[in-house]
């Protein structure tokens, strides 16, 4: 069941539109920063809210690769494996995130600290290798950059 507040911030998204229809993705975006990722309660509930199907919603959750519809770790580390960054060598990256994290693709480390996710393309080709954990991209990556990155997320 979404809060009162959550309510709130979704009215507040669709208020800028002319159907509240179009703040759907806003509205997965607002539940997903809240949770970490959008069950399917949570599908009901924001079509109820924008006067949508459960199915509609649900459609645009699962298109949209930034909207996670499983639990995940606390970050997310989105590895583009598009062909710029795999050219540029991002396929030694993810053998390197899956040996220093010790998960595969689409797993999450025991702790719960990462999951790794390949994402077809990060918009960042000009400054390939690339990858986004949470809301952050690095660009122009290798294996010893990478590790302080890692570091600073705890």
């Amino acid at each position: 069941m979404l809060t009162e507040d959550l309510i709130h911030e979704i009215d507040h998204e669709a208020a800028v539109f002319e159907q509240r229809r179009g703040a759907c993705i806003d509205a997965l975006r607002v539940v997903q920063r809240q949770r970490g990722w959008v069950d399917d309660e949570s599908i009901q509930d924001i079509a109820a809210v924008l006067g949508m199907t459960a199915d509609e919603v649900d459609s645009v959750a699962t298109f949209y690769n930034l909207i996670l519809r499983r639990p995940v770790g606390r970050h997310v580390i989105r590895i583009c494996t598009s062909v710029s960054c795999w050219i540029m060598g991002s396929e030694m990256l993810v053998e390197y995130l899956q040996r220093t994290l010790g998960i595969g693709l689409g797993e999450t480390t025991k702790d719960g600290r990462f999951t790794l996710i390949q994402n077809q393309c990060l918009g960042a080709c000009d400054h390939a290798p690339a990858l986004m954990i949470d809301d952050d991209l690095h660009r122009d990556l290798d294996p010893g950059k990478l590790e302080k990155i890692l570091a600073q997320y705890q």
